[in-house]
């Protein structure tokens, strides 16, 4: 299960970057995630529950963002969006995409951080 040991990086990465803000509280994690990524966010999800167990985070909300296939067309000459990734064609002339012309969808990658700010609450 390869989720755990993202939830686990993503964690690491998180406590990283809050050294760099203290009194400062994390409210959500937000992760952009391609559809080819190779990452089933329901797993991911599952495992950072357990990874943040016993951490400053242990409350933290994990927040997906979508990152559809987007390649570029040789016969359009543009970036479009594909049928599916089963029909990896073009949605606009059906032109086929070779893997080599991908734009986006592969993304896993640490988004934003939601931050509250816990000496202003005092």
């Amino acid at each position: 299960m390869h989720e755990l040991s993202i939830a686990m990086s993503i964690l690491d990465v998180v406590e990283e970057e809050m050294q760099h803000h203290q009194g400062a509280q994390v409210e959500a994690i937000h992760v952009r995630v391609g559809a080819l990524s190779g990452v089933v966010k329901e797993a991911l999800l599952g495992a950072y529950e357990l990874a943040r167990e016993q951490t400053p985070f242990a409350h933290t909300r994990l927040i997906f963002e979508d990152v559809p296939v987007a390649v570029f067309c040789k016969k359009c000459q543009a970036e479009r969006g594909v049928h599916s990734i089963q029909q990896f064609c073009c949605v606009e002339c059906d032109t086929p995409a070779p893997a080599s012309e991908i734009l986006r969808g592969r993304e896993l990658e640490l988004a934003a951080l939601e931050l509250e700010d816990t000496e202003l609450k005092e």
